[in-house]
């Protein structure tokens, strides 16, 4: 951990949370990832070791707790009433993020695998239907095309093989579109109408379809900070 030696808080707390990929950790452990398979997959792009290394250093300064569960075959992470403070943090940053410095996706920020496992996070489970169901989402010009979601009335799934269940919505998407449409750049309607995204499924299904999804908990910062762009302009 880098020290700066100077007696100030904001330099304290820098020595904890500035690091590479620290922040973004603690972002996933406040969306409820609490364990570490799955913080892997939320954040591809992070080294096993370097992972390893800031849990470790995030449990040591007092910010996550380190459970271990089901006769030591588990661990869990959970954040501290410290950790939990980091919301806050989190917050502000992302609203900071989405004045200042969110502009249009990079190609190198359009990893479908990385959208579908925020899009899982982002269901709402009180309003899908209560019953087995299966979406589809089919990438235009993405390297791997084809992905699934598995809704059940509990909980919902990330498959990247076909589930073996018939397919009850088809999403038809430019990458670039669905990841504006989940940041909160675009609505889900207006991808639509440009055909930029295209939905296949029994009338019921597709009605009820904008409602499964609460996007990215940054999506009204992102949408008040475009507006304001915008009437700038």
């Amino acid at each position: 951990m880098y020290l700066y030696r100077q007696y100030c808080p904001v330099a304290r707390a820098a020595e904890i949370v500035a690091d590479r990929w620290t922040v973004l950790i603690v972002r996933e452990l406040l969306a409820d990832v609490n364990h570490f398979n799955e913080l892997e997959r939320g954040l591809p792009h992070v080294s096993r070791a370097l992972l390893v290394e800031r849990l470790k250093r995030l449990e040591r300064t007092g910010v996550l707790e380190r459970r271990v569960l089901s006769h030591g075959k588990r661990t869990e992470y959970r954040l501290t009433a410290a950790g939990r403070e980091l919301q806050k943090l989190i917050d502000t940053l992302g609203e900071w993020g989405a004045r200042w410095s969110f502009g249009e996706p990079r190609p190198n920020e359009l990893d479908p695998s990385i959208l579908l496992w925020w899009i899982r996070r982002r269901v709402a489970l009180h309003s899908i239907p209560q019953r087995r169901t299966v979406i589809e989402f089919d990438f235009r010009s993405a390297r791997k095309q084809r992905f699934w979601l598995l809704l059940e009335p509990t909980e919902v799934s990330v498959c990247l093989k076909h589930p073996g269940f018939d397919v009850d919505v088809m999403v038809s998407a430019d990458i670039t579109a669905l990841y504006r449409v989940f940041a909160g750049r675009t609505t889900l309607t207006e991808a639509l109408h440009r055909k930029q995204v295209r939905l296949e499924g029994s009338p019921a299904d597709l009605r009820a379809f904008p409602q499964w999804f609460t996007w990215s908990p940054m999506a009204d910062a992102v949408r008040v900070a475009t507006a304001d762009r915008q009437e700038k302009a």
